[in-house]
């Protein structure tokens, strides 16, 4: 029985976020794995006596072994369990084949010492009875390496099978066998998108190029199916150029030899936290990151443990790797932070443009109605940050339903009026452009979304509630649910910007927090900014290090906004320093506190709330409207 793969390397979310900000205003007082293609010569060079080169011309032998030549064992077992260790084969199945033709096939069933467990017999249909009187595994292992002398061995999920080939080699006296080996699971993950195949199992990929034969557990079976599988890649290699065995084994490992190559460049980083980047040949930032341990880290990336194929490509193109050493771990990621929104590295994905972010205004004017913005830059009331502007729409759409401000984009006067919209006769709007609500009327109104934004969201929940029970109540779900996600979207906008809001209205605050070594890291923050960082060791007095740390701290000036003096992302990041276990606050200028009654309290009753996907009607509207679909 073989456990199915998960295709856990395709991909994986790489971790990063950008900032501003100068890195100089930040005061301080402080194995390979896969295979790789076989040596070969020079086919240009040679060495020869007295340093001196002499050119020839390189031999068909050193050119690789064309693919088509070659003679490959395509092998499946079925086995008692999934470990080596307490499993035996019970079943083996293999094809010989050549230039994409059939030479022969073997099957056996093998007889186990032990029994075959139920659930392994439901799998695979193989009983006891079944191997009663079938050849025991001394005789059976002889025949299989006779089969497969010459050939390269070929396996879907290739360390399964060739583990327990080698164990039973060794049990019956043979020295363990080094086949060369290709594994059809991990060419398949270079080679197939999850548009065409949902995984890289053998069923999934059988399918995807339409195999005559089915898997279904059994081990010859498997076997011609993983043939199928294992032409049509040599197909899809062909057109990639990969035309030879040597060559195939270069592509199929994760790591390339060009890629171990470049482990020199983790030579000479610091062993502490910090900051790393890779940078081109022109200098240019390729992507920052950050460590506890930045030559450690460094090192994965000339390693099979760093699974990401586009990090292959940085490393491809990497020609040197620079470095900051950080007190901790905080100051490293705020500096990775800034790096990132400085550089705008190619290889970092997320939060490469924090200016992209987008906030709801309360206007001001006599008025005041809520506008979409790109910055905050004066004293006004501001809900968000939001990661995009359908987040943001949604917001709105939940205040607007709670509070009736005008939805008008154009500037009213007391003095000029104009006629109403038809919100005015819904009652969604008090209809100040004709005259209904004067300043002094439409003002409630304007300070009942203020209060909802940076106090208690307690009218928006309720009036969204109120709506989505009606929906519940006559069975459409599906609008209630959007009516929920607009409410959930509001509420965290609103907690978003209430933690920001307490942070940077703090002018300087310092924390301490416990190291592993009983030492302490301490930052010094000021208007939500990392402005000085120090590590103090174990067993020596902080309070002095604390006085040298405020008084060597970057002095910053406000600017109107949630964020006045460092970007969103730094702000939440510290934040979440702050709460982590055992931080302490040294000292404290002003006030550091949320609200009681505010939204950060009704946030955590929604953490878990997802946003629904489109129904097929919303979906087309959308895209009518030229908007993208929920997905």
């Amino acid at each position: 029985m073989r456990p199915d793969p998960t295709p856990t390397d395709r991909s994986p979310t790489d971790r990063s976020a950008a900032d501003a900000g100068p890195l100089a205003d930040l005061a301080r007082v402080t194995s390979p794995a896969g295979e790789s293609a076989r040596p070969r010569a020079d086919p240009a060079v040679v060495g020869v006596a007295g340093g001196v080169c002499a050119h020839r011309q390189a031999s068909l032998d050193e050119l690789g072994r064309p693919l088509s030549d070659l003679t490959f064992v395509v092998v499946d077992l079925e086995t008692t369990g999934t470990s080596v260790a307490t499993g035996e084969i019970t079943e083996i199945g293999a094809v010989r084949v050549r230039g994409g033709e059939v030479l022969a096939e073997m099957s056996t069933l093998v007889r186990p010492s032990v029994g075959i467990p139920p659930m392994v017999s439901v799998i695979t249909g193989i009983t006891d009875a079944m191997v009663a009187t079938a050849p025991a595994e001394s005789e059976v292992v002889p025949t299989f390496l006779e089969f497969a002398r010459g050939a390269v061995l070929v396996a879907h999920n290739a360390p399964f099978d060739l583990g327990f080939l080698r164990a039973a080699a060794q049990r019956c006296g043979y020295p363990p066998p080094t086949w060369e080996h290709l594994d059809t699971l991990r060419i398949a993950r270079r080679l197939v998108s999850r548009d065409e195949a949902p995984d890289c199992r053998l069923a999934s990929l059988a399918r995807l190029f339409r195999s005559s034969t089915e898997p279904c557990h059994r081990a010859l079976a498997d076997a011609r199916a993983t043939v199928d599988v294992l032409h049509g890649l040599f197909e899809r290699l062909g057109n990639a150029g990969v035309r030879t065995l040597e060559e195939l084994h270069e592509y199929s490992a994760r790591v390339s030899p060009a890629q171990r190559r470049k482990r020199h460049l983790a030579d000479g980083l610091p062993t502490g936290p910090g900051v790393y980047i890779f940078r081109d040949a022109d200098g240019r930032a390729l992507y920052v990151g950050t460590s506890r341990s930045v030559r450690s880290r460094v090192r994965t990336y000339f390693t099979a443990s760093e699974p990401r194929t586009r990090m292959a490509e940085m490393v491809a193109l990497a020609e040197r790797v620079d470095a900051i050493g950080c007190a901790h771990a905080l100051e490293a990621e705020v500096r990775e932070l800034r790096l990132i929104a400085e550089h705008k590295p190619p290889y970092n994905r997320r939060s490469r443009f924090p200016e992209r972010t987008v906030y709801l205004k309360l206007t001001d004017e006599p008025f005041p109605r809520l506008s979409r913005v790109r910055a905050a830059r004066d004293e006004a009331t501001y809900l968000g940050p939001f990661a995009s502007t359908r987040s943001a729409d949604d917001a709105a759409d939940a205040l607007l339903a709670a509070v009736p401000l005008r939805q008008c984009t154009g500037r009213l006067s007391p003095r000029a009026r104009r006629p109403a919209c038809a919100l005015a006769d819904l009652g969604r709007c008090g209809a100040p452009c004709d005259g209904r609500e004067d300043v002094a009327a439409y003002a409630r109104h304007v300070a009942a979304a203020r209060a909802a934004i940076t106090g208690d969201p307690g009218p928006v929940i309720a009036a969204s509630t109120r709506h989505i029970d009606r929906l519940a109540d006559d069975r459409r779900y599906e609008e209630a649910a959007v009516h929920r996600d607009r409410m959930v979207s509001f509420v965290r906008a609103a907690a978003r910007g209430q933690r920001l809001a307490a942070l940077t209205g703090v002018p300087q605050l310092v924390a301490a927090a416990p190291t592993a070594q009983a030492g302490w890291d301490l930052a010094v923050v000021r208007h939500g900014r990392l402005v000085s960082a120090v590590s103090v060791a174990p067993g020596i007095d902080p309070r002095p290090w604390v006085d040298a740390a405020v008084a060597s701290a970057e002095t910053v000036q406000p600017q109107p906004g949630p964020a006045p003096c460092a970007s969103v992302e730094e702000t939440e990041r510290i934040a979440r320093w702050l709460a982590g276990s055992g931080v302490r606050l040294v000292r404290l200028d002003g006030e550091w506190s949320w609200p009681a009654a505010g939204a950060i309290r009704d946030a955590l009753r929604y953490a878990d709330v997802h946003r629904s996907p489109d129904s097929p009607e919303q979906a087309a509207g959308r895209r009518a409207e030229g908007q993208r679909p929920r997905r």
